[in-house]
């Protein structure tokens, strides 16, 4: 019997699929994959798993029904699938942006039981940070759900009105931070160093600022105060940022890409 069906499996479904896996979570026997062009799974079938063309063949015997997919593909797959679930028996976790577990229910019928996660692209090395929330669940699907993300990185439960807040920070945060290494690499060619050093330099340091941070327990500004001595070089550094908006610029970005991701599910398409 498939444990854990997953329909959609870009890169965050063959990413979790493999985390499963590797953390034996489950086998890949025990993981089906849905995608209309197979084609696109054969590494999914080189490593052992179920593959699948059929979003309602794929869904039998599954205890947990992964939704992978992009909000505008969300009513067609419940429509497929909405026939051949068993509401006591199935669970349907969400990694769909902007789509809340109610607008799941009111497709699906009251009774089934939904969570709604939200990984980001680190989940392909196993470095995601997952945020999970949902409105009626037993503490033991709970409890599952949390597992199953922990083999691709680091999970936090929250309130489901938090969940696009999540997204515009750890979700699109991935490319916020990227876009920051990318800007001080480019600082670096400035100063003398050739691109692939800067590059390599830039990113080791905000690994290891990253690193600093989860080790020690500590706050950002203390860190901070360590390497900012009286008219030194770093504070000058900081506060010319900080004059040209430094902070503020990424703040009012990550409000406004959560504002967009509220927005990326309409019921009636």
């Amino acid at each position: 019997m498939k444990k854990v069906t997953i329909i959609g499996s870009g890169n965050i479904g063959l990413s979790l699929a493999k985390g499963l896996a590797n953390k034996n979570f489950c086998s890949p026997k025990e993981v089906t994959l849905t995608r209309r062009n197979l084609q696109h799974l054969t590494e999914a079938i080189s490593l052992g798993f179920e593959v699948s063309s059929n979003n309602a063949e794929a869904i039998k015997g599954a205890h947990t029904i992964v939704l992978a997919i992009l909000p505008q593909q969300l009513n067609d797959v419940l429509g497929e699938i909405k026939d051949h679930l068993n509401s006591k028996e199935q669970l349907i976790v969400s990694v769909i942006s902007g789509v809340t577990c109610q607008d799941i229910k009111n497709k699906l019928g009251q009774d089934i039981q939904v969570i709604r996660a939200m990984p980001n692209t680190a989940i392909s090395i196993g470095q995601s940070m997952t945020c999970i929330a949902c409105e009626d669940t037993s503490k033991e699907n709970m409890q599952k759900v949390i597992r199953m993300f922990e083999t691709v990185g680091a999970v936090m439960k929250i309130n489901e009105d938090l969940m696009t807040a999540a997204t515009a920070l750890c979700s699109c945060g991935i490319a916020f931070f990227l876009r920051g290494i990318r800007a001080a690499s480019q600082g670096g060619v400035e100063v003398g160093f050739h691109a692939d050093e800067a590059l390599k330099m830039a990113v080791q340091t905000a690994k290891g600022a990253a690193d600093l941070l989860l080790q020690t327990q500590s706050h950002p500004e203390r860190e901070i105060d360590k390497v900012t001595s009286p008219k030194g070089c770093t504070i000058a550094g900081l506060n010319e940022m900080e004059h040209n908006g430094y902070s503020s610029s990424l703040i009012k970005g990550i409000k406004l890409s959560a504002l967009k991701a509220g927005g990326l599910y309409s019921a009636d398409n």
